[in-house]
């Protein structure tokens, strides 16, 4: 079943297009796949990404849209990615990276696309666990932007997934979400001060 990729803002889309025709800006990401490309790069699959801010001890939980991450594809294969972030401007370029969140993201969105149920693809970080997941919202119809998981939501971890959490292994909010309560700092779970 495909996945409906939510639209990203277009000025997030513009900030990178126009960081990618910046030699400057390659040059500086010090992302040595970007600067040897064969042929133009491209970013594509816009994912928005929310932080998982607080899970709180009724397995709710306080989630945050923290910006809009493209894969930065060269012929076949993603090469880095692009983070940009709402500024007091609008919608702005952030970063280039790459490392091992590239091919994990993209091996966790080919996993998603042979599901049989359509969801709609985000990414959810977990700070206090050093964490990056790929959240697959029940709802493929949903702004993108807001929202937080639900019941019937997916969270594949991504790898390098924290010890004793399987990467690539798909999981219903209501199995991971217990997990991770257990293993981030109770102060952070309850939403008190540190």
């Amino acid at each position: 079943m495909p996945l409906h990729v939510p639209p990203a803002p277009a000025p997030a889309l513009r900030s990178v297009l126009t960081a990618l025709s910046s030699p400057t800006a390659v040059r500086e990401a010090r992302t040595p796949s970007l600067l040897g490309a064969q042929g133009p790069a491209s970013p594509e699959l816009p994912l928005p990404v929310h932080v998982l801010d607080r899970i709180t001890a009724d397995a709710g939980t306080a989630t945050r849209l923290a910006g809009w991450r493209f894969l930065i594809r060269a012929g076949d294969r993603a090469l880095a990615a692009a983070d940009t972030v709402l500024t007091a401007d609008g919608w702005a370029f952030s970063r280039f990276f790459e490392g091992p969140y590239i091919t994990s993201t993209e091996l966790a969105l080919r996993q998603a696309e042979a599901m049989a149920q359509p969801y709609q693809p985000r990414l959810l970080s977990v700070p206090g666990l050093y964490m990056l997941a790929l959240w697959l919202h029940a709802d493929p119809t949903a702004d993108g932007a807001t929202g937080h998981p639900a019941p019937t939501d997916l969270l594949v971890p991504l790898a390098p997934a924290p010890p004793g959490i399987a990467a690539h292994r798909p999981h219903r909010v209501t199995e991971l979400l217990p997990l991770l309560t257990h293993r981030v700092t109770p102060a952070r779970l309850l939403g008190s001060p540190a």
